[in-house]
């Protein structure tokens, strides 16, 4: 028997996963006002976002992010949020990109990012849409194609909350950082929080459960009450 296609196609096969933009990148890079920035995407199921934050203590400074594409090296992305500029909601951007091993460089920039991980090794990896929330043992849903929207994206490794309207163009909030799943666990660890930079390095604990497409996140408020929200995936 001839083994050479199946090699061939397993070769091919792991070039293609390595190449992937699907995951979390980062960067550092120091600003005009000597400021340590931290710049973090996320790439997950045709969804992104794209933030930046003080390295040193966590301060929110800017995120932005949508829906996206790649067609051969053209990266396409269609704007559903910019807490810096909210004008550019609605509009699609190209960019260049070149990948090789772990770095995504932008062609017209020269800019380059370091991959932080390939979409695992967290059990959440997408973008989620808050639908609902279990109060009293009485399910509460909502419609996921409203303007208003939270979303949840998650890579392998880090995730991001935005809220935000497509319509109005407002962004409400935002906060994101690293996470786990470990036996029916999520655990998040905070490193931005635009509301109140006093939780960034708080570490949160919640049970999870994936039930038919749902992902129930459960526990409990920063106030102590009880927390049963219902998050699909986009």
């Amino acid at each position: 028997m001839n083994k050479a296609p199946l090699l061939i196609l397993i070769i091919v096969s792991q070039f293609l996963n390595s190449q992937s933009i699907d995951g979390a990148w980062g960067k550092n890079k120091i600003n005009f006002d000597g400021i340590n920035e931290r710049h973090v995407a996320i790439f997950s199921n045709g969804f992104n976002s794209y933030t930046v934050f003080n390295n040193i203590d966590g301060k929110f400074i800017s995120t932005n992010g949508g829906s996206w594409y790649i067609n051969g090296n053209l990266l396409t992305q269609k704007i559903e949020f910019d807490s810096k500029n909210p004008e550019r909601v609605g509009l699609t951007t190209n960019d260049e990109i070149e990948l090789k091993e772990n770095k995504m460089t932008i062609i017209s920039t020269g800019e380059s990012w370091i991959k932080i991980d390939d979409g695992s090794p967290g059990k959440l990896n997408g973008a989620w849409l808050m639908s609902g929330r279990i109060r009293d043992g009485v399910r509460s849903m909502r419609s996921i194609d409203r303007p208003r929207k939270t979303m949840k994206i998650l890579s392998g490794s880090r995730f991001q909350w935005i809220a935000y309207n497509t319509t109005t163009k407002q962004f409400m909030g935002t906060g994101g950082g690293t996470y786990k799943t470990i036996d029916g666990k999520y655990i998040e660890q905070i490193e931005f929080f635009s509301r109140d930079s006093s939780r960034v390095g708080a570490e949160l604990g919640f049970e999870y459960k994936l039930d038919n497409g749902e992902w129930n996140h459960m526990g409990f408020s920063s106030k102590g009450d009880p927390l049963h929200e219902i998050w699909i995936q986009r």
